[in-house]
């Protein structure tokens, strides 16, 4: 696979949109927006979906959710947002109103491996749609690594859409440090497609707010 497009174009690129954006009274995101070609998106086998971590972080606030027993939220309870016992997962499958709520709540869910089955009966529904349906991990184990690589990482999801969008940061991260991001995120997406970064039609990056700026 050859190089998608060299640093500097990006850090161009990003510096450009910085510059174009009237500032807000509120910490923006710094987005990309990424139109696919030649790709047969009604085959959910060649849509996007994976989980990046970002080298210089997402530059904002993460909210992770642990599904898990005692003996782990002994572990990790301070480190994750949320703690599930699993007495309480049926509860929330039967309150749709407090699992939505939960899912627009956290980015990511973790979730100790025997009980995932539960979860997917329970709250798969909520949760499947969304796209956070939770890594599992073992029991015993301490996931509080897991959770702080988790603050550091975005979902790609193009879903059955040409064009989709994800985060690479925030306005307080320096050029250097967006283009390191974007450039992160284009290599891993490209990875999982056919033809690699021949089945990109265009890359744009934006503020939330301001006009965008074509890196591809």
């Amino acid at each position: 696979m050859t190089t998608l497009v060299d640093r500097e174009e990006i850090r161009e690129a990003v510096e450009d949109a910085l510059e174009r954006d009237e500032g807000r009274n509120f910490t923006q995101s710094v987005d990309l927006a990424i139109n696919l070609r030649d790709v047969d998106l009604a085959n959910p086998e060649e849509r996007v979906d994976k989980e990046i971590l970002l080298p210089e972080g997402r530059g904002k606030d993460v909210n992770v959710g642990l599904f898990c027993t005692e003996e782990m939220a002994t572990k990790a309870g301070d480190v994750a947002d949320e703690v599930v016992l699993p007495e309480e997962i049926e509860d929330l499958g039967d309150d749709d109103n407090e699992a939505k709520a939960l899912a627009r709540e956290m980015d990511f869910f973790l979730a100790e491996a025997p009980l995932m089955p539960d979860i997917g009966r329970t709250l798969g529904p909520v949760l499947g749609p969304r796209g956070k349906m939770p890594n599992p991990v073992q029991p015993g184990t301490d996931p509080s690594e897991t959770i702080d690589n988790l603050r550091r990482t975005v979902r790609a999801r193009s879903r059955d859409r040409r064009t989709f969008h994800l985060a690479a940061g925030t306005e307080n991260h320096n050029p250097d440090e967006l283009a390191t991001n974007i450039r992160r995120l284009l290599r891993e997406i490209t990875m999982d497609l056919e033809r690699h970064e021949h089945n990109l039609d265009a890359v744009y990056v934006k503020t939330t707010m301001g006009p965008s700026v074509q890196i591809l």
